[in-house]
């Protein structure tokens, strides 16, 4: 028993009164900055990338280039491919015409809508066809807001398996087209004839009914038409990809996604002071290639940021959910 005693004590006099030691002392403490990133500046774009094919004589649409009343000229069909621009109708506004071509190189198709018609800015009035190859793109609806603004874009086109990649010249709209139509022209009117002397009136000739308009040009759905360079060699029905050039920054000030929490134009991001202490600073973004995004305001581009960024708070308790809906 005595010798089991001077056990116990001795164990208990080898047992440190001292601070205990932390179970993870590699983990830094809670609320330190582990990652960091600092602005930048590049060059920044937005593309689109389009599944298309080789389409000979491709329809396309021609817009008011200013809002009022179309009248359309007579257009009388060529004898070949036009090699100047056609002249098919002037919008007339406030009394002065803004006159509307299709371009050397193409066909008029029809007209879209009613002669004398009021139109508006960028309305298809007319479609046109392109005499030889073209490359079609269909679009879908959630695609084209984000390209309509991009008609001035670069378009890069590639064929499958074939030449490419080179620029590729947008034609018209990319807007859906109506049937074209073309007025047929009036009927002629018959030569009088002479009366013999002493005989009878004739009955009045029963005018002629005015013809139907004829369908020149069949509907399309949203899509994009380009063409090549003339030294690319093209073959119909071959397959394409298509990339344009929805937005452009240059020297723009960046920043990586994961560093800021928003979107729609507003975000937010987490400045670190050299104490390691965060604030909360709202920016203005732009551009993304989804790795950095555009800081238009709200940085100087000095500053160093946490990453990841902030989280946002959540909405208060029965708005923004999915049973009771936004309020």
């Amino acid at each position: 028993m005595c010798g089991l005693a001077a056990v116990v004590l001795t164990a208990a006099a080898c047992t440190s009164t001292g601070a205990e030691e932390p179970l993870n002392p590699e983990l830094a403490p809670r609320g330190t900055v582990q990652t960091t990133a600092t602005p930048t500046r590049q060059d920044l774009s937005n593309k689109v990338s389009l599944t298309g094919k080789v389409t000979m004589n491709p329809m396309f649409g021609i817009v008011s280039p200013i809002a009022g009343q179309v009248r359309y000229w007579d257009v009388v069909e060529p004898t070949g491919t036009p090699t100047k621009p056609t002249r098919i109708a002037s919008i007339w506004s406030e009394g002065k015409p803004t006159n509307v071509d299709v371009p050397a190189g193409s066909t008029f198709g029809g007209r879209l809508v009613d002669d004398r018609s009021t139109v508006t800015a960028g309305m298809p009035i007319a479609s046109a066809k392109f005499a030889g190859y073209g490359i079609v793109a269909d679009i879908d609806g959630e695609q084209a807001y984000q390209i309509t603004d991009a008609a001035t874009g670069a378009v890069q086109a590639q064929i499958k398996n074939g030449p490419g990649p080179f620029p590729c010249t947008l034609l018209g709209t990319i807007a859906a087209l109506p049937v074209g139509t073309v007025p047929a022209p009036p009927p002629a009117e018959p030569e009088p004839e002479e009366q013999p002397t002493g005989a009878d009136t004739p009955a009045p000739r029963v005018p002629q009914p005015p013809q139907e308009p004829r369908n020149s040009s069949e509907p399309t759905g949203l899509r994009l038409v380009c063409t090549a360079p003339a030294d690319v060699k093209l073959i119909n029905g071959a397959a394409a990809t298509l990339e344009l050039v929805t937005a452009s920054a240059q020297n723009a000030l960046v920043v990586p996604v994961e560093a800021v929490a928003g979107g729609q134009g507003k975000g937010k991001v987490d400045v670190v002071g050299p104490d390691g202490a965060k604030q909360t600073k709202d920016v203005e973004l732009g551009l993304t290639d989804g790795k950095v995004v555009e800081i238009k305001a709200g940085l100087t581009g000095e500053e160093t940021l946490a990453v990841p960024g902030p989280n946002l708070p959540p909405a208060p308790d029965g708005q923004g959910s999915p049973e009771t809906g936004s309020k």
